[in-house]
Formats: structure tokens, C-alpha cells, sequence
């Protein structure tokens, strides 16, 4: 968010696979939305997965006046009607981008970013979709922006944009880095970053492997961050060279409106059922006034919590 700028993402539910989205392009198909919670909140970065008949999406709650996100839980049955939502993972730090995987073994994870820790976490699931506990055990060099991992061609890959370096940097510069086992230890790739583009770096989205191969959903910020999903085509990927090429961008139809103003994540979630793809796309709101109610609510949410605690 821009000094007299805000960024109000919203999120929706394409009932195809992502990989048919990617050809097609998002306004082509009917859209479940999931409604944002209220004024200077959204719902951004969804992944999900099908468990027993049911849709689970997670996702980024965000709330502007305290500047922190936390990851919240939409539950949908096969009509994609919404039947549960809550909260499910909170700390003290900024957590979005809630990637959901499984592990090789059956396990389910989360892998939230987590910069502000100063470090890439993990979360194991010990009570889904409801409790999830960090993982001591995982290894991975360091904290990451926007990690979207895949198991491909027998080994774990780590598509990131670098964390500690400037915020030019983190929407311009790929990394990758490989395991052999999820926990890690994680290798850097000896070419990062790997590729340099603002227009096709940053990952916003699940890797995925189509007919034409390994393609990454990225973001191309060039003109505003998060202004479209730009499809990037993997054609090398081993431990000591990586290639790709960039495809034509997918942008927020006008039929979004006013929500058309960008896109940052596009993922997949499949079943035996059916895939559906999610993505979010955002408005923006240029004037003053908005930045001036954020803040006007903050102070006086800082005022009560201060009224409550005696401070």
C-alpha cells in the first residue's frame, strides 16, 4: 500500500482446472466469490485442497489497521457453498501465502510466509483443518518470499523471491532451491536468482505440470504490484541449470469490476471429483480519504485495547 493508496483484494472460486484456466484465461469461466469480512479488510493469496467431499481454501485475513495478517479457513461442500469459516493460524508476526502441501507420505502441511520471523516455517496439521503446529525439523536456508514448492521428477523444488534483500528485489529476482525429502536440508541453486524480471519472478501460485510442461504462476508488478498472473514456462530444471520462458499474462477481466484492477495468485486444488481453481484479484482505492479512515480506525482501536488492559 502507496502513501494515499489501498489495495482491497478479493477472492474467488473457478469450478475448472487450473490448467484449462491458464489457456481459457479467468473471466472465461463462473466465479464463486468469498466475500471480504469489511471495511479495510480483504481475504487474499487462496490454496486449498478436497478432503472428504468438502473444499477447504485457505488464505490470508488482513486487516489494515493492525497491519498483520493471519490465515483463516473457508470450507465449501461439492455446490461450493460456504459452511465454515474461521481463523486457524495467528502469530505474532505477518503470515500470509498459506501453500498447502502434502508430503510424499500423505502428511498434510501448511507453508505460510513468514519473513517477518526471519525465517521460512513449516506447519504440520495435527487436528484438520482446525490446529496446526510448527515444524522444528524442517530446514530451509533462511526466510523466503511467497515459497511455492513441487515434488517433480523425484525430488522437492522451492520456487521463492529472496527475503532479505531490497523490495525491488523481491518482485524482480527468482530463486529455486531443491531437497530430496520435504524437511530438508534445502540446497540453493547455484544460479540464483535464476531469472531477473519484474514482469515474471515472484511466484503467486502453485507450480503445476501440464501437457506443455512445469509452469509457475508468477506475478508481473510493471506497472502496479500485483498487476497480473504471467504463466512461466519451466523447460529446465535440475540442480545446476534452470531455464524458463515468460507466456502471455493472465489480467482481472473488466467483468470483475471494480475488482480488475490486478491479480497475484492463481492455484489449484483437485479431487477425484473434479479441479477447481482460486485466485484473487484486487481494487484500488486512490484517494486520501481511505488511507485517512485506516488510520483514524487504528488510533481508535489502539485507544480501546489501551482502555482494556489499563496500559
Amino acid at each position: 500500500m502507496g502513501l494515499g493508496r489501498t489495495d482491497i483484494w478479493r477472492t474467488g472460486i473457478i469450478n475448472a482446472p487450473m490448467a484449462q484456466v491458464l489457456r481459457d484465461g479467468v473471466g472465461a469461466h463462473p466465479v464463486t466469490w468469498i466475500d471480504n469480512p469489511g471495511p479495510f479488510r480483504f481475504i487474499a493469496d487462496p490454496f486449498g485442497i478436497w478432503q472428504d467431499g468438502r473444499l477447504y481454501v485457505f488464505a490470508e485475513a488482513y486487516d489494515y489497521r493492525v497491519k498483520i495478517g493471519r490465515i483463516d479457513v473457508f470450507v465449501f461442500d461439492r455446490a461450493l457453498t460456504l459452511v465454515e469459516h474461521c481463523p486457524v493460524l495467528v502469530e505474532p508476526w505477518h503470515l500470509s501465502y498459506p501453500v498447502i502441501v502434502r508430503d510424499t507420505d500423505g502428511t498434510l502441511y501448511m507453508m505460510p510466509e513468514s519473513g517477518r520471523s526471519g525465517q521460512q516455517n513449516l506447519y504440520r496439521a495435527t487436528d484438520f483443518p482446525y490446529r496446526w503446529e510448527r515444524v522444528p525439523e524442517f530446514s530451509f536456508p533462511g526466510a523466503a518470499v511467497d515459497a511455492s514448492p513441487i515434488f517433480h521428477d523425484g525430488r522437492w523444488w522451492m520456487f521463492h523471491a529472496p527475503w532479505g534483500q531490497s523490495a525491488t528485489d523481491r518482485i524482480s529476482l527468482l530463486h529455486v532451491a531443491w531437497a530430496d525429502r520435504l524437511m530438508g536440508p534445502w540446497h540453493p541453486h547455484p544460479g540464483n536468482p535464476v531469472r531477473r524480471d519484474i514482469r515474471s519472478t515472484r511466484p503467486g501460485g502453485t507450480p503445476i505440470v501440464t501437457e506443455d510442461g512445469l509452469v509457475l504462476p508468477t506475478q508481473d508488478c510493471a506497472h502496479t504490484y500485483g498487476g497480473a498472473i504471467t504463466p512461466l514456462h519451466v523447460t529446465t530444471l535440475t540442480p545446476q541449470h534452470f531455464e524458463a520462458r515468460a507466456g502471455a499474462p493472465l489480467h482481472a477481466p473488466a467483468t470483475f469490476a471494480p475488482f480488475n484492477d490486478g491479480m497475484h495468485t492463481l492455484s489449484a486444488a483437485g479431487s477425484a471429483a473434479g479441479d477447481v481453481t482460486l485466485f484473487d484479484a484486487k481494487h484500488t482505492d486512490p484517494s486520501i480519504v481511505g488511507r485517512a479512515l485506516v488510520e483514524l480506525d487504528r488510533l481508535v482501536l489502539r485507544r480501546l485495547w489501551r482502555q482494556g488492559t489499563g496500559g
